[in-house]
């Protein structure tokens, strides 16, 4: 198990995401900042848009994508 924060994956916060694979992080990271907004904190809005464009666009978004996959695997278990 590993830890990145919304701030590692390009977020404005210090919240902790923890799981075995980078895909379930990310994944917890979208429905965090999906949760974030909904409720109002506009501090997430640029992140969750960032976020949004690269599901939107695959091609680009995969470097960003390969990046965080590279970071995590770079994580010390916890």
């Amino acid at each position: 198990m590993k830890t990145m924060t919304c701030k590692q994956l390009g977020g404005p916060c210090d919240t902790a995401f923890s799981a075995d694979k980078a895909d379930d992080i990310i994944h917890a990271q979208d429905s965090h900042l999906k949760e974030m907004v909904k409720g109002g904190d506009t501090a997430h809005e640029p992140a969750l848009k960032e976020m949004q464009g690269r599901w939107k666009r695959p091609i680009s978004g995969l470097g960003w994508y390969r990046n965080t996959k590279k970071a995590f695997a770079a994580l010390p278990e916890d």
